[in-house]
């Protein structure tokens, strides 16, 4: 089988499988919307998800639903995570989490650590891999880094107690104590912001640069 038939039947799949998905949530779900939109602004098309989804996704997690329906939410973004062995799947749930802890008030970063204490943490993605190409083999590599880096990410605020993207650097205002206790956090931070940067086919592919262009932002 070739190449280019070997990509378009892991398309049509791919395809298939969001389908079904979309079909069982209509039936099964008891947040129906949610799963319905968390399935579209991560399926396994590979180009960044349409807007309107990923607007569902944060309606559900704002501070004004009840704490259920975030942690649903959350529960639901690890599932898919846990779940897929395809790139794009992977990496755009990862997008959705990333500008969640942009766009959504702190509270869903509470909720998201509060959700690792209780189980592994869902941003583990140390063994991800999809094998189906030499390309998405470099993908994985990059989706694998680019998970450290929001794991990162959460430490940081956990240690920090705000969000370096959306405040106001505070290092100024710290004591000679606390800037001790903070510097570690921050440097190891800045560390995976550098190792972000893509190598092989995952320097071209145009979802990892959109992701990419948001991890810049902490710099």
């Amino acid at each position: 089988m070739s190449g280019g038939t070997q990509n378009s039947l892991r398309k049509a799949l791919g395809a298939l499988k969001d389908t079904t998905t979309v079909s069982l949530a209509k039936v099964n779900s008891g947040y129906k919307e949610l799963d319905i939109a968390i399935v579209r602004a991560t399926n396994h098309v590979e180009r960044p998800a349409k807007e309107k989804h990923i607007r569902a996704i944060f309606s559900a997690i704002s501070a004004t639903r009840p704490r259920a329906d975030v942690a649903y939410c959350i529960h639901a973004l690890a599932r898919r995570l846990s779940k897929t062995h395809n790139w794009a799947v992977a990496l755009k749930t990862l997008i959705v989490i990333h500008r969640a802890l942009r766009e959504v008030d702190p509270t869903f970063h509470e909720e998201l650590i509060n959700y690792g204490r209780s189980r592994s943490h869902m941003l583990n993605m140390a063994h991800f891999k999809d094998d189906s190409s030499p390309n998405a083999w470099d993908y994985s590599a990059w989706v694998r880094t680019y998970a450290l880096f929001l794991e990162e990410r959460l430490e940081c605020f956990r240690v920090l107690k705000y969000d370096i993207e959306a405040d106001r650097p505070r290092t100024k205002d710290l004591d000679t104590a606390e800037l001790l206790e903070h510097l570690p956090a921050l440097q190891q931070l800045l560390y995976r912001v550098v190792s972000c940067q893509p190598q092989g086919a995952a320097v071209h592919n145009f979802v990892i640069q959109l992701a990419l262009s948001l991890s810049y932002n902490v710099i």
